[in-house]
């Protein structure tokens, strides 16, 4: 159970944590009336906190409520939060569809803190710290790292390991606090990092799409690992990750600007190579979108490789791919997936 917030003199609260202490000492139905005056992300800030805070000392809700030029809560009451007040106050405020959005983006921020202390951790002693551990023990933490950090360790791992981690991750459902806090704080004892006080571990969503996002960033023998055992194992569930999949073909899914700003950065010679044995409309898309200077020198590039390795062609557009799933993070191009209407011009 998390404990009581501590006494004011022992800790420096934000103005979120703030807010969100008066909103505590609040009956269910006064608090939605004021969380409907924040807008939805200053209102998932809020609910975070009082997720986190769960309870809070009487003396510090006094000195809260005086800040905010409150009555002090009478009898001077220990103030409840948790997920199930959260929940009801966002429900209250914004209905259950969009609190039921907010919870669940909140999940996933609050879930990536309980492994936050591995960010920095080297790969290699990731590999080093999993060790012995169960395929669904190691697919617990990757679904808390980045997925960058996450197709390393997945690289580093044996053919039948990598495939039996894999399918642990795209059959993951929501894992218990309890069994995230078990793993983070076997993890933290084995690097020496010490639990923030009042630390809070939350539930972890797996399935496909984490594992997408990982192979998307993987190298091609990762790759063709992970989905070759997959395939063997479950091939339904193989077939579920390829549809998923980011491939080079689905740059002709891209809008001309979006395809303009990846081709910028590409080397020509690199992409001649992914160039090479592609469909005419993927052909054309790429062609149809750089300058007729730049036309004429992949022109010659393609003309002078000749016959190409088919590795070296699928690790030339493995990189074009990781390029587009990078812009595609941070938002800087659209990619539409297979279930969406294509694009009226």
């Amino acid at each position: 159970m998390t404990p009581a917030l501590a006494a004011p003199g022992e800790l420096r609260l934000t103005g979120t944590q703030k807010v969100a202490i008066v909103l505590m000492q609040m009956s269910p139905e006064s608090a939605a009336k004021v969380m409907a005056h924040f807008t939805e992300a200053e209102a998932e800030d809020i609910a975070a906190e009082i997720v986190r805070l769960s309870r809070v000392a009487p003396a510090v809700s006094d000195e809260v409520i005086a800040e905010f030029h409150e009555i002090a809560v009478s009898g001077r009451r220990m103030a409840r939060g948790g997920r199930d007040f959260a929940v009801g106050l966002l429900e209250s405020s914004f209905g259950p569809d969009r609190a039921a959005g907010v919870m669940d983006r909140l999940a996933s921020t609050m879930a990536g803190k309980s492994f936050e202390f591995l960010d920095t951790v080297d790969p290699a002693q990731l590999l080093t710290l999993l060790d012995g551990e169960l395929p669904e023990t190691i697919a617990l933490v990757l679904a808390h790292l980045r997925p960058e950090q996450a197709s390393q360790v997945v690289a580093g791992l044996g053919a039948a390991q990598a495939t039996d981690v894999a399918h642990a991750l795209a059959t993951m459902g929501s894992a218990t606090p309890e069994a995230v806090s078990v793993v983070a704080e076997s993890l933290r004892a084995r690097t020496g990092t010490a639990l923030a006080p009042g630390q809070r571990q939350a539930e972890v969503m797996g399935g496909v799409q984490p594992l997408v996002d990982i192979i998307n960033r993987s190298d091609v023998a990762t790759e063709r690992t992970v989905l070759d055992g997959l395939a063997e194992r479950d091939p339904e569930l193989a077939e579920e990750v390829r549809s998923k999949m980011l491939t080079f073909a689905d740059i002709v899914k891209l809008e001309r600007k979006d395809i303009q700003l990846i081709l910028r950065g590409v080397d020509a010679g690199l992409l001649a190579r992914a160039m090479k044995g592609a469909t005419q409309p993927v052909l054309d898309a790429i062609t149809g979108n750089v300058s007729d200077r730049n036309r004429d020198i992949l022109t010659s590039e393609i003309a002078a490789l000749g016959p190409v390795r088919a590795s070296e062609v699928e690790e030339a557009r493995a990189e074009i791919v990781r390029s587009i799933r990078e812009l595609e993070a941070t938002g800087a191009i659209t990619m539409r997936r297979g279930e969406e209407d294509d694009l009226v011009y």
